[in-house]
């Protein structure tokens, strides 16, 4: 499986629903609720508050980023 690459184009400021965060990282949003109660992952934030969740492009790159610098299992 090759490494998860966000497009150059897309701005560090665009927004990503929790929806299509975990379509783009391939991971069923239960993991990802998971990782949130435990405090792993993006930050997350809420439309006015109380609306749906959200994370932005910015956060997906460190993400990425942090993941890609821990060793994988096993090593």
């Amino acid at each position: 499986m090759s490494p998860i690459q966000v497009p150059a184009e897309w701005d560090d400021n665009g927004i990503l629903l929790f929806e299509e965060f975990c379509a783009f990282i391939r991971t069923p949003q239960r993991t990802v609720r998971d990782w949130s109660r435990r405090g792993i992952g993006p930050r997350w934030w809420r439309f006015n508050g109380t609306g749906r969740l959200y994370t932005t492009v910015a956060e997906l790159r460190r993400f990425l980023a942090v993941g890609r610098q821990r060793p994988a299992s096993g090593e």
